[in-house]
């Protein structure tokens, strides 16, 4: 499984990023903490002002409420007599919100009316006619016996007394609720605020839009008791949150409810984006953009671009230079400098280390020329010496020297004509090999024809010397021993069969039936040169009837061919 690359949090974009980050971190904490404080005051502003808002509309309500009893209490001693209904409905036609005036008569019965009134049996047992018996001056109900009206409404009624002081009845006005209900655009009332009237049993009454209220909380009576108002949080219809705010407005009968938006933090600082929490969080981002995009531009830009330089140089390139760091930063340019002056160092070394190696190699090619002229020195001599000797087998064994110093020259001279003073491509080398000792030998015998078929190897000389030393001797026994009289077919082939090298010299001749077993200076030195190969070598009879000599040995670091290598250069190239 491949781990996290943490090395990119190491990078320098990471690095000032962070440093950044943690420089406005206080910045941004405290502007959040100033945030949250100033939410919370708004909070309980908003909180404070709607209980507020709740009161006064209440207020209003009521005095609304104590301005019926002041207008009853005018028209009560003119109540009764001739045309009161008149009277009476002429002034509730003109006071809006009134829809009737009723005057009730000791037993609860009605004396006069601006409308029609239901006829009710039991209204004098009903608990606010008891009151005003008792002595209450005014009661206000919404009991739906006690308001004769098609529409929500309470009533409000006054004792009426006699001259001596006597309970005489009851004058009251039947008020609709809507016109005590606040206006939603009232301006003392908070941003998007609704208005209901609710009854002692927490319904609603009327609202201006019924999914801004919920159901009203547990106890919010024995608060308006206790404090006035009741004032809480909750969410409506919708899931929106929302503040509410209940207040009397017809004793304990009839309750104003209030309902505005309460935003949380992150609306209330969209609504506010100059506060303390969004421009911090502005700042923050605009600051590390700012330094993100510097960094690109100021310094990952040319670093990037000094590594690319850096990357031609090091495929060799040293020809390219920073053309562009006149544009860059001191620091940077100081860099892109430094780098130039080591590509021009190292140019000046190439060029010293190859005029080195140039005359190491000539030096080389002028030993390994010289190692040959004396080995073909040393040749000559032999060959006079040969010349000279007149017992055949002594000549033979110096003619034997003399091929194998002559294979030593011709290895030499294949490495200091050849491209690579190391290594020698081995298939013109035995063809050139296997030449020199059949054309050395072409005067003394019949012809003899070669037939090759060798892989492709460049080998370098520790393993050639042998490698050749080897092919020497097998071809020498062949000349000998199957080409003496008759000449024939010499086979020489070389192919790499995996981790091994076989090296087979074939002949076509008539072997003697000893040729296989017999041991001589020859047969040794086979054995001794597979040995250095670390290989073996074997004498087999082939299917022509001759002589099959087989060399295998591990196979070294195969290359291909300076020719082959000099093709595939050009197609690279191209």
């Amino acid at each position: 499984m491949t781990g996290f690359p943490w090395d990119r949090l190491s990078t320098i974009r990471v690095r000032l990023a962070a440093a950044l980050a943690a420089a406005l971190l206080p910045v941004l904490v405290v502007g959040v903490i100033q945030s949250t404080i100033a939410f919370s005051r708004e909070q309980i502003s908003l909180r404070q002002n709607l209980g507020f808002a709740a009161e006064r509309s209440a207020a209003t309500a009521r005095s609304r409420m104590e301005g019926a009893g002041i207008l009853l209490q005018t028209l009560a001693p003119g109540s009764v007599g001739y045309q009161c209904a008149d009277r009476l409905a002429e002034v509730a036609r003109r006071i809006p919100g009134y829809v009737n005036l009723v005057r009730f008569d000791p037993r609860g019965r009605v004396a006069c009316a601006a409308s029609n009134v239901p006829i009710d049996a039991q209204r004098m047992s009903k608990p606010w006619f008891q009151r005003l018996q008792r002595g209450d001056q005014l009661v206000i109900t919404r009991d739906p016996d006690a308001t004769p009206a098609d529409q929500p409404s309470v009533l409000a009624a006054i004792r009426a007394e006699a001259p001596n002081g006597s309970f005489d009845g009851a004058f009251a006005a039947v008020i609709t609720l809507a016109s005590l209900q606040p206006s939603a655009s009232d301006p003392t009332l908070p941003a998007q605020a609704d208005v209901a009237l609710a009854d002692a049993q927490g319904q609603y009454i009327s609202e201006t839009d019924s999914r801004a209220f919920p159901a009203l909380p547990r106890g919010w009576r024995r608060d308006i008791s206790l404090n006035g108002a009741h004032v809480w949080y909750g969410a409506d219809a919708r899931g929106e949150r929302r503040v509410f705010s209940a207040a009397p407005v017809a004793g304990n009968e009839v309750y104003v409810v209030l309902s505005a938006p309460s935003p949380d933090i992150l609306s209330w600082a969209w609504l506010n984006p100059l506060s303390g929490i969004l421009f911090p969080i502005m700042t923050f981002g605009l600051a590390l953009a700012a330094v993100l995009l510097i960094t690109d531009r100021v310094i990952l830009r040319w670093i990037a671009y000094l590594q690319r330089i850096a990357a031609l140089y090091a495929r060799g390139r040293f020809s390219v230079r920073p053309v562009q760091a006149k544009q860059m930063p001191p620091e940077i340019r100081e860099l892109a400098e430094t780098l130039e002056d080591m590509a021009d160092a190292i140019v000046a070394r190439d060029a010293s280390l190859r005029d080195s190696l140039a005359q190491k190699d000539a030096l080389m090619r002028e030993i390994h020329h010289r190692v040959k002229n004396n080995l073909q020195v040393i040749s000559s001599l032999l060959n006079m010496q040969q010349r000279a000797l007149a017992d055949p087998a002594a000549r033979a064994a110096m003619s034997d020297t003399r091929q194998r110093i002559n294979a030593l020259a011709l290895i030499y001279r294949a490495l200091y004509q050849g491209p690579d003073l190391k290594r020698v491509d081995l298939r013109p080398f035995l063809e050139e090999l296997t030449a020199q000792l059949l054309v050395s030998e072409i005067s003394n015998g019949p012809a003899v024809r070669t037939e090759f078929s060798v892989d492709a190897m460049v080998i370098d000389p520790d393993r050639l010397a042998p490698l050749a030393l080897f092919a020497v001797e097998a071809i020498t026994n062949a000349q000998k021993h199957a080409f003496a009289k008759h000449g024939g077919m010499l086979k020489v082939s070389f192919h790499v069969k995996g981790e091994e090298t076989l090296l087979e010299i074939s002949d076509d001749g008539q072997a003697a039936e000893d040729a296989l077993t017999s041991s001589g200076v020859g047969r040794t030195l086979m054995t001794a040169f597979a040995r250095q190969l670390r290989g073996r070598s074997e004498l087999v009879r082939n299917d022509n009837g001759g002589v099959t000599a087989r060399l295998l040995f591990p196979t070294p670091v195969v290359q291909k061919s300076h020719a082959d290598e000099s093709t595939a250069g050009n197609q690279a190239s191209a």
